[in-house]
């Protein structure tokens, strides 16, 4: 049966709404897809639900055909099963926790690993059992400090997820490119252009991981591509090309150590902005060295504990460890945590000669580091002289290459609302040890660990430069390995009889983004321009008056359509025309038919794509309405 407009809830907006920052949320609240509920919190209204419903059947038909068994999983999670994993001290406050009457502790789960890993625990056993993939469709939740851009970064979310488990990495790629694959189809059928890029696997862990992108001026996420067209990456992951840039600390200071009252400056853009009045001439942010203070923290199983003792190596003590390290880069780059962890985790392995199973890195907040000794928003490197001695034994300096050069240096004073000029890394920090072998026990410590920036040089190696773009991530692919099998002792017997920790991997999708990023792509000043395959409607009939003669032949046609595969809603209001015409715009269904006395006469009716934007309408004969619009929408 067709859908009547009187008889569904459709609530179109004349004015876009005031606090609506992309074209997504913009639309999707005009065409009275979505009503907000509270900050980070949408209602979906019969045609976002529509729309959002065909988004999950494509991707349920395509994970079946993938192999994959749909399960579904409680979205409350026991705050115990946290335990091993740590993940509820790496999501920190972005973790919705909750207690219940019983003083039971609970989390409302952000993602499934966990559940998903218990699960399997308590049901196989032998290899015989594996490959498996398992996913679901569910409701998820995260404590967004700020949730904006509408759907695309809610509180509360519909996501797929999926996991696959396997006794080996050989296995693991398979069930990955399976997947890989499968969301290819994905997003083909849901009508998306995307680009796949190499991503970081944030709280979720694994060794390696694919985000599926769809590029847009309104994105929130950067990735960067060769222009050259073979490598893309997440800014979070993207390598940069090899560049003839090594540390030289052997420029002559510009001048003497000059300290500088700076107040109200905790950032570099107040600080450039404020430095004429200061010091006298401009200041650019590249100039200024920035100073982040992380905290690299883990606990030592026995025997690692073991081998620690063994080689006596300070700060390694008890049953774990932590240490600071102050990271320098300057003052127009970004630091790129992945590349830190990595450098930071290299250097403590080789210093114990072996890397600890658990292991974490975060940026520290303002009191935390405050009360080791460091003075948040004005830390120089320089400062590792003057920290107390408990905080100075465990404090190491990682510095960026292109932070570690001759030239004109400001950085923080170590005291507040204070900075110092013509710092010098040689004079300042006493830096001799690089001109022979880095080892392991240095303080200070060199790497790349900037993130790319457009116009850096391609990793590939081939003279391709990198090129900025933004982008909405629809779906991302991670190869967990046995990150969750190993903290929750989920193991299966081999053929040998063996106790070996199962091989995994997650797969999600973000369903309400897929249907956000196709408006974000198609829509023009009048409305949303649907892919047809998520459309809320195929068709949408605009008869002139709902009466007599229109009337029937409107519901003759809906009955022809729909046996043909297309569904069909019927704008029955007692509207005029050009009301009419501007809400069928607006919710942009891929075919409009016009019903009208004229059209009639001639035994037709108007049609109209909605991606032909201002062209105008044909005539089309009532026997060829079926046909006509089969081929518009290529079924």
């Amino acid at each position: 049966m067709p859908t009547l407009w009187s008889q569904t809830l459709i609530p179109t907006l004349r004015q876009d709404p005031a606090d609506a920052e992309v074209p997504s949320h913009r639309l999707m609240l005009r065409a009275g897809l979505i009503r907000q509920l509270g900050s980070g919190l949408y209602t979906y209204l019969p045609l976002g639900w529509r729309a959002l419903h065909k988004t999950i059947e494509i991707v349920r038909d395509e994970m079946n055909a993938a192999g994959a068994a749909e399960v579904l999983m409680p979205a409350l999670e026991p705050i115990e099963l946290f335990a091993d994993t740590k993940r509820d001290v790496e999501y920190g406050e972005n973790l919705f926790r909750v207690t219940d009457r019983h003083g039971r502790h609970a989390a409302l789960a952000p993602t499934h690993e966990e559940i998903i890993t218990e699960l399997m625990a308590a049901y196989v056993e032998s290899y015989r059992q594996l490959p498996l993939n398992l996913y679901q469709i569910q409701t998820k939740y995260r404590d967004e400090f700020r949730p904006r851009f509408g759907v695309l970064r809610s509180r509360e979310f519909i996501m797929k997820d999926a996991y696959s488990f396997d006794l080996t990495v050989e296995g693991l790629d398979t069930s990955y490119r399976a997947m890989y694959d499968a969301y290819c189809r994905i997003f083909d059928r849901c009508g998306l252009t995307y680009e796949i890029v190499e991503a970081e696997s944030g709280p979720i862990g694994g060794s390696a991981s694919h985000e599926f992108m769809v590029l847009c001026d309104t994105g929130e996420d950067t990735i960067l591509k060769s222009d050259k067209g073979n490598y893309a990456a997440n800014i979070d992951k993207c390598a940069i090309g090899e560049r003839d840039l090594d540390p030289d600390f052997s420029g002559e200071p510009t001048g003497d150590l000059r300290e500088v009252s700076t107040p109200d400056c905790t950032t570099i853009t107040d600080l450039c902005k404020q430095w004429p009045k200061f010091a006298g001439g401009k200041l650019k942010p590249q100039n200024v060295l920035k100073t982040l203070i992380y905290r690299f923290e883990g606990d030592l199983t026995a025997k690692e504990q073991k081998e620690v003792k063994e080689l006596e190596t300070h700060g390694y003590e008890d049953e774990g460890f932590y240490f600071y390290w102050m990271v320098v880069v300057r003052g127009d780059h970004e630091i790129n945590e992945g590349a830190v962890k990595a450098e930071v985790e290299s250097v403590h392995g080789r210093r114990m000669g072996f890397t600890p199973k658990s292991m974490g890195l975060h940026l520290m907040d303002e009191s935390e580091a405050k009360e080791a000794g460091f003075e948040v928003g004005f830390v120089g490197p320089h400062a590792h002289h003057s920290l107390p001695t408990k905080t100075r034994a465990r404090t190491l300096i990682l510095v960026d290459r292109e932070a570690m050069q001759p030239g004109f240096w400001v950085a923080g004073a170590n005291k507040p609302d204070h900075h110092v000029m013509h710092f010098n890394w040689q004079r300042e920090c006493d830096l001799r040890w690089l001109a022979g072998d880095a080892a392991s026990d240095h303080v200070t410590h060199v790497a790349d660990i900037r993130k790319a920036t457009d116009g850096d040089p391609s990793p590939i190696g081939d003279g391709g430069v990198l090129r900025e773009h933004r982008g909405i991530e629809v779906g991302h692919v991670f190869k967990l390995g046995t990150k969750y099998s190993d903290a929750m002792g989920f193991t299966v017997l081999d053929e040998d009889q063996k106790r070996r920790s199962v091989i995994m991997g997650c797969y999600g999708i973000g369903l309400g983004r897929i249907v956000a990023a196709a408006i974000e792509t198609g829509h023009d000043a009048h409305g949303i321009i649907w892919p047809a395959s998520i459309a809320p409607y195929s068709v949408h009939m605009v008869p002139i008056k709902y009466e007599g003669e229109l009337c029937k032949t409107c519901l003759s046609l809906a009955e022809q359509l729909e046996a043909a595969g297309m569904d069909v809603l019927i704008d029955d209001r007692p509207e005029r025309p050009g009301v009419k015409f501007n809400d069928a715009d607006l919710i942009g269904c891929p075919i409009r038919l016009t019903i009208g006395e004229k059209g009639l006469a001639q035994n037709s009716v108007e049609f109209k794509r909605r991606a032909d934007g201002k062209a105008k309408a044909e005539l089309v004969k009532l026997d060829q309405v079926v046909q006509r619009c089969r081929e518009a929408l290529d079924i």
